[in-house]
């Protein structure tokens, strides 16, 4: 795995930490979250220039400079785009102006011409993995919202809850055999192959710890849900019809996915008197009881249940869980009580599932990492009970932001977000070794997501990089949110088309192919075991490793945040030793590398079209998906990442012990 430097990450591998240290930035100035730009003098410049030192920096445009009249200016430290813009200013001042713009133009060409182009010498450990993640690692949310949830004078759910989705659509169907039916006959390589792994489908969300569940007598009301000024969320109570429970269940059956299930971890509960946001109390399971009872007499099979969706009492990441909640209220619970009911939940999926090998997993707590509430209830809770340990992630802020498409670009901002995937992992190891890290939801962008930005190619960027970062620290899971609604979803919320990130995992029978085939790759080609992969070049090359899955060698991802530098990528063996000899082998057995490029239509990053090495991907006449044919590439030659593309490729040469 590669991340960017920062002052307080320590990266796993083999079996020691690499801790970055701050790095300076172009001409000097700070990068990352303390980044300060400031103004460099004619004199300075050329000073710099002649020792070589500023355009060596390969990243001379990511900074501030201002000569005199000439202002070369940028908005983001991120983007490699220059902007000339030369201020009104006297015919003497106008002359010095261009004699100094044409001195700088000189000694700059050579050094913009080497900004184009970097070498890279990739180095991945292939001894031992660092981390292992579950076969069915892709993962999508359903949610509860009403048509009626609306952020920022918008209200992007419209019918995508579960209590109003049409689930007789046959495009959500379809979008959803993607993943386990569709591909029995799809041709990948140019051979047919066998379907995906069940898509993962978690249903919950922050509505559902006021979810009620229609069955027997522990809910004879069925209430809707309302708007309600001091309800949680900004919502009353809701309800789930066993019709309805019967329609979802009939769907996943039909479409093969693999349920996972949240209760309502408030019922029974009561407000804490001198807290308004705590609620006390045990929880009440028997309406849980209830509904997983019903569930098993119509044979619906569960793979794992989930207790509560709550902001806790935290510190780290409580202004997204407010955010969260928007002019509603959230809730939280002790940590003590809430490792007694997750001991009541597992009990009872043992008393209801009496065989062990038909009863689902147990996950928790499903709601922001706070290390002294997660290490807290684990040892309230025990070995054996929790199975996945489930965090939420909203690291881009707010949905509104008009800095988000900066934000998915911006390596030193997405790497702040490691240290809680570090801590958890660490919470599992120190406090509950029998459980794995999931997340269970995250939609980057907190309130529905992004209008602009979380449904297009841009947004691939985050997703594949948390899809690589999350693995790499060991976690098991990663669930998206959300399959439909809100403006991050998969689908389109009123047509039901898939948008971009839908084919991130997926594969369907529709005509916008946007980014889906990067986490379609990734499911393919990304096998379980994680290796620990470097480079010393720029933070903007991202780049993660995994043993191929069904397949010989190594399947390196390449995500290429800078929209100027194209890096020529060398992937090295660190056990290599006679790296010329070993690509000769390999190039005169045949073992010829495949790459697949992915960029977006007329390099437009808010494109959502996709291109697969050059060429767009389209439906056939019958409307079936296009084989993912790969580009055949020489194995001597280094791996081409173009500015703004991903690439996937696969090194069925490469040595790797840990892949044997």
């Amino acid at each position: 795995m590669v991340l960017p430097k920062s002052e307080f990450i320590s990266y796993p591998s083999d079996n020691h930490s690499i801790t970055r240290t701050p790095q300076a930035g172009p001409l000097g100035t700070k990068t990352g979250r303390n980044r300060t730009d400031r103004p460099w003098t004619m004199d300075k410049m050329v000073k710099e220039l002649s020792l070589g030192r500023a355009g060596l920096s390969l990243e001379f445009s990511r900074t501030f400079i201002i000569w005199s009249n000439l202002n070369l200016t940028h908005g983001h430290p991120f983007n490699d785009r220059l902007v000339l813009q030369p201020s009104i200013s006297s015919e003497k001042n106008l002359r010095e102006m261009a004699s100094r713009g044409l001195l700088l133009s000189v000694l700059l060409l050579p050094c913009l011409c080497l900004s184009m182009a970097e070498e890279v010498k990739l180095k991945v450990k292939g001894v031992t993995s660092i981390a292992k993640t579950d076969d069915n690692f892709i993962c999508a949310t359903l949610d509860w919202w009403p048509s009626n949830k609306c952020d920022y004078n918008q209200c992007p759910w419209g019918k995508a809850g579960l209590l109003n989705l049409d689930l007789d659509n046959k495009i959500l169907a379809n979008a959803i055999k993607g993943n386990s039916f569709l591909l029995k006959s799809f041709k990948f390589c140019g051979k047919k192959i066998a379907a995906f792994n069940p898509l993962r489908l978690r249903i919950g969300g922050s509505l559902q710890d006021q979810v009620v569940y229609n069955v027997r007598a522990s809910a004879n009301k069925c209430p809707h849900f309302k708007k309600k000024k001091d309800g949680l969320f900004g919502f009353s109570k809701g309800c789930l019809h066993m019709k309805r429970w019967d329609k979802i269940n009939k769907l996943f059956k039909e479409t093969g996915v693999l349920h996972t299930f949240g209760f309502n971890a408030l019922y029974g509960r009561k407000k804490s008197e001198d807290d308004n946001s705590l609620w006390e109390g045990d929880w009440d399971l028997q309406n849980a009881r209830d509904l997983m009872e019903y569930t098993v007499s119509k044979g619906y099979k569960i793979d794992s249940y989930e207790l509560g969706f709550f902001a806790h009492n935290c510190s780290t990441y409580c202004p997204l869980g407010n955010e969260l909640s928007g002019s509603g209220v959230s809730a939280r619970l002790e940590a003590e009580q809430y490792g007694k009911d997750i001991v009541a939940l597992k009990n009872l999926v043992k008393e209801v599932y009496p065989d062990p090998k038909d009863q689902p997993k147990v996950l928790g707590p499903a709601g922001f990492y706070d290390e002294k509430w997660f290490n807290t209830f684990l040892k309230v809770s025990g070995p054996g009970v929790v199975d996945g340990l489930t965090h939420h992630v909203y690291n881009l802020g707010a949905g509104v932001d008009s800095n988000l498409i900066n934000k998915v670009q911006d390596p030193f901002f997405l790497d702040q977000i490691a240290q809680t995937f570090k801590d958890i992992s660490t919470t599992v190891k120190e406090f509950g070794p029998w459980s794995g890290a999931w997340v269970g939801e995250s939609g980057g962008a907190y309130n529905s997501g992004g209008k602009d930005v979380s449904h297009t190619f841009v947004n691939g960027f985050w997703y594949l990089d948390q899809l690589g970062m999350t693995s790499t620290f060991n976690h098991k899971v990663y669930c998206r949110q959300a399959f439909i609604g809100g403006n991050y979803a998969l689908l389109n919320t009123t047509t039901f088309i898939p948008n971009p990130d839908y084919y991130g995992f997926s594969v369907s029978t529709f005509s916008n192919f946007g980014s889906f085939h990067s986490a379609l790759l990734w499911h393919r080609l990304m096998g379980k075991n994680v290796l620990s992969t470097n480079h010393d070049s720029s933070p903007n090359l991202r780049a993660y490793s995994h043993c191929s899955k069904n397949s010989h060698g190594i399947t390196v991802l390449l995500i290429n945040m800078s929209n100027s530098t194209t890096f020529q990528v060398s992937v090295v063996d660190d056990l290599n030793l006679y790296p010329e000899l070993q690509q000769t082998l390999d190039s005169e057995d045949g073992v010829q590398r495949e790459e697949y490029h992915l960029t977006p239509k007329d390099g437009n990053i808010q494109s959502d079209v996709l291109l697969l090495n050059g060429t767009p991907l389209k439906l056939t006449k019958s409307l079936n998906i296009p084989a993912l044919n790969p580009e055949l590439v020489d194995p001597t030659t280094p791996i081409t990442v173009a500015p703004d593309s991903i690439v996937f490729a696969t090194l069925k040469g490469f040595r790797a012990p840990a892949c044997a």
